[in-house]
């Protein structure tokens, strides 16, 4: 049995006529006589009672009648499935990204006009370090990522989405809370201890931070570390140190910290919209043009 003898059976069945049934379906009657005659062949069952002057469907056929149309729509709706999701507008998608990347407000936004745009299409996101972004994105467990910048493997294309300057974190006891509104150097902080990520966390800031100490001319001394952004304000506040992260933490009121603009060149952070360079699926092209548009529009 194959689908156009559901067909087939089916459109027979609505017309009550082989002759309509037959333009219907684009083909002659003849042909379509004898389709049905195999399949009631192949059921072992008589589908119409066939006279000279009507067609009119048998106990066994009205029943079939039922399933058949069940069966094709089932069919229509796999159909329908396949080609939503080559186009993007169903399945999972994966997305990985730094713990900074959802305090700018245009991320979240455009997260959110992506659901409200392929509402069957679940995201899941998944908070990571930069470190694990690119990896995640290069062994295909994520399809697209949100991080600081890094150096990438072969194979993988960064976006750059928006700059935001980097802001010294300060006690607000410390003398440079007073004073310095306006920002400052990071050759302030050259005596003091810092608060900041594991270097072996995977944080596009790490090496940053040291390039921006030695062209201040000193090599930070990391009195504390924390895996999370939140832990490190947090220390601050407690008086354990400085730390430097980007703008968009100041966002996260904590009461004994104060944020301070550094003023030195290059103290700046991007954040990057990373994917793969080939095989992208829908989703993901569809998710990166939103996002692109959004944060730069």
């Amino acid at each position: 049995m194959e689908l156009r003898h559901l067909r087939y059976f089916v459109a027979v069945a609505e017309e009550l006529h082989f002759g309509r049934a037959a333009q219907q379906l684009g083909i002659s009657q003849p042909p379509l006589s004898q389709q049905i005659l195999a399949l009631e062949q192949e059921l072992g069952a008589r589908l119409f009672e066939r006279t000279n002057r009507r067609v009119e469907l048998s106990e066994a056929g009205r029943l079939f009648l039922e399933e058949a149309r069940q069966v094709l729509a089932q069919v229509e709706k796999a159909a329908d499935v396949a080609r939503r999701a080559q186009l993007g507008e169903l399945g999972e998608m994966k997305i990985g990204f730094t713990s900074s990347a959802p305090f700018t407000s245009k991320i979240p936004k455009a997260i959110h006009a992506f659901r409200q745009r392929f509402p069957a299409v679940h995201l899941n996101l998944m908070e990571m370090s930069s470190r694990e972004v690119a990896q995640g994105v290069f062994d295909e467990s994520i399809e697209v990522g949100l991080m600081r910048p890094m150096p990438l493997a072969d194979g993988l294309v960064a976006t750059e989405l928006f700059r935001e300057p980097l802001v010294a974190v300060i006690n607000a006891s410390h003398a440079l809370a007073n004073g310095a509104e306006q920002g400052v150097h990071l050759a302030a902080l050259a005596h003091e201890p810092f608060v900041f990520f594991p270097r072996s966390y995977g944080s596009g800031l790490y090496a940053q931070l040291l390039d921006l100490a030695r062209q201040a001319g000193f090599s930070p001394h990391f009195a504390q570390e924390a895996g999370e952004a939140m832990t490190i304000i947090g220390l601050v506040s407690a008086g354990l140190g400085v730390s430097v992260l980007p703008a968009s933490y100041q966002r996260m009121r904590i009461e004994g910290v104060v944020y301070r603009t550094l003023l030195d060149e290059q103290a700046t952070s991007a954040v990057w919209l990373v994917q793969r360079q080939c095989r992208r699926s829908a989703m993901a092209e569809a998710f990166a043009e939103l996002l692109t548009g959004q944060v730069q529009g």
